[in-house]
C-alpha cells in the first residue's frame, strides 16, 4: 500500500472520503487536499495511468489491510477430543476453547471417544455442544457415529 509522499505519479485519479469521484488532479494538489481534510492519500493500484487513489483515514487503511490478510488465509480445522462421560467443569473448558477457536476464524472438529454402548450418550453430548455454540458457530457436517467415535465439524458463524 503506497500512500502520501511515496506516490511518484505526476497525476492521480482521486476518490473522496465518502466515495465520491473527485477526478484526475496533480499529485501535489491531491496531497494538499488530504492534509486539509486530515486524511491519507492511498494509492489502490499502480497498474493504471493515472493511478487510482483514495482519501481515507490512516486507521481505516490499516484496518482494511488487516481484513484483506485475514480473508486471504485459509481456515484451519482444529480437533477437540472428548469422552462421553465428561465432567461439567471439563465440558465448560472444552466449550470455551471451541468458542475461542471459532471466534478466531477457524473450524472445530469435535471427536468423542466411544466405548461399549455409549454411542447415544456421545451423540447427546455433541448435540448439547452444538446448542451451546449456536451463536459462534454452525455445524458443517451432521453428527457421525461410527465404531469407536462420534464426530461433528463446526464452522465459524
Amino acid at each position: 500500500m503506497i500512500k502520501n509522499e511515496k506516490i511518484k505519479a505526476a497525476e492521480v485519479d482521486v476518490t473522496g472520503v465518502n466515495g465520491e469521484a473527485l477526478g484526475v488532479m496533480p499529485t501535489s494538489e491531491a496531497l494538499k487536499l488530504a492534509k486539509e481534510l486530515g486524511v491519507d492519500l492511498v494509492c489502490t493500484s499502480l497498474y493504471s495511468s493515472p493511478p487510482p487513489c483514495t482519501l481515507i483515514s490512516s486507521g481505516k487503511a490499516k484496518e482494511a489491510k488487516q481484513q484483506e490478510k485475514k480473508a486471504a488465509r485459509p481456515a484451519k480445522v482444529k480437533e477437540i477430543r472428548l469422552t462421553a462421560n465428561i465432567e461439567e467443569h471439563d465440558y465448560e473448558t472444552k466449550k470455551n476453547q471451541a468458542q475461542r477457536i471459532l471466534e478466531g476464524g477457524d473450524s472445530v472438529q469435535f471427536v468423542v471417544k466411544v466405548s461399549g454402548k455409549e454411542g447415544a450418550k456421545a451423540k447427546e453430548l455433541l448435540e448439547e455442544l452444538l446448542r451451546d455454540l449456536k451463536g459462534t458457530g454452525q455445524k458443517k457436517t451432521g453428527i457421525q457415529v461410527s465404531g469407536k467415535q462420534a464426530a461433528v465439524q463446526v464452522d465459524p458463524a
